[in-house]
C-alpha cells in the first residue's frame, strides 16, 4: 500500500489489558510491521507491543493527529473500553491489513 493511503490513529497492545501504545500514521499496515520488526518506537521495542488491537482511519492526517492526542490524555481504564468494544477479545486486527 502506497504511502497516505491507509491514515489512522491506533492502538497497539502486548497482549490482553496489557500495556498500550497510541500513534498516528499515514501507511497503517507499513508502521504495524516496523513495530513488530522492532523498528517502530523504543517504546513498543521495550514492551513488546506488536498486537493491532485498535484503529480509526482518517482521511486528513491533522484530524488522525488530533484524536491521537485525544486518547493520549484519556484514563487507562477507558483506552481499554474502548478497544474492547470493537475488539472485546484482544485480537490482533493487523492480519486482516495484508
Amino acid at each position: 500500500m502506497a504511502q497516505y493511503d491507509f491514515t489512522a490513529a491506533y492502538i497497539m497492545a502486548n497482549r490482553k489489558i496489557g500495556t498500550l501504545y497510541i500513534g498516528v500514521t499515514s501507511d497503517l499496515p507499513a508502521r504495524v510491521h516496523r513495530h513488530r520488526t522492532g523498528r517502530g518506537s523504543a517504546f513498543t521495542g521495550k514492551y513488546g507491543c506488536n498486537r493491532l488491537v485498535w484503529y480509526e482511519r482518517f482521511e486528513v492526517m491533522a484530524l488522525a493527529k488530533q484524536r491521537e492526542r485525544r486518547r493520549k490524555d484519556w484514563k487507562r481504564s477507558w483506552k481499554i473500553t474502548l478497544i474492547e468494544k470493537t475488539n472485546p477479545h484482544w485480537d490482533d486486527l493487523g492480519r486482516a491489513l495484508w
